[in-house]
């Protein structure tokens, strides 16, 4: 029953070697950003575990505006002038 636990284990994933450059760069294989359905661009979180595996998770990107205090002047204008059309 270990046997196959073990040999299942190993089957089950899809398992390639990749080297990790001077610079820190890994390659994904082809193989797997195929199956992965992976493309170019795409960001991801990279987790450490308890047990010393890196571990690979799709990131979210949103995008952020941070408001200079003119522009925030210009919303609080544009709500009293919204607010005068609407009594």
């Amino acid at each position: 029953m270990l046997a196959e636990l073990q040999y299942y284990c190993y089957t089950a994933f899809m398992q390639e070697v990749i080297s990790i450059t001077d610079r820190g760069t890994l390659t994904l294989p082809a193989s797997i950003r195929k199956e992965l359905g992976l493309t170019g661009g795409q960001q991801f979180i990279v987790l450490t575990t308890p047990e010393g595996e890196l571990l690979l998770r799709p990131a979210a990107t949103i995008p952020l505006e941070i408001y200079s205090e003119e522009r925030i002047c210009e919303f609080a204008e544009e709500d009293q002038e919204i607010g005068k059309l609407l009594k």
